[in-house]
């Protein structure tokens, strides 16, 4: 699961939106959003999963590949 990653990062730059902005449309902390990018984070609950991909417009399969 560790190309979420780069995943993540590259899917919220494709949308324009900083990690502060991401965190907050997804309800989330945005140091969840930090360390999930920093590589620190390799495995967030499903449910953190599901906010991002919901505000990434897509689906946990792609967030995480």
């Amino acid at each position: 699961m560790s190309n979420i990653t780069k995943t993540l990062r590259k899917l919220r730059e494709a949308k324009g939106l900083s990690q502060e902005k991401l965190a907050r449309l997804a309800d989330v902390a945005n140091n969840t959003i930090i360390k999930i990018e920093a590589g620190k984070n390799q495995n967030p609950t499903l449910d953190t999963l599901k906010k991002i991909a919901s505000v990434l417009e897509v689906n946990i399969d792609e967030l995480t590949k």
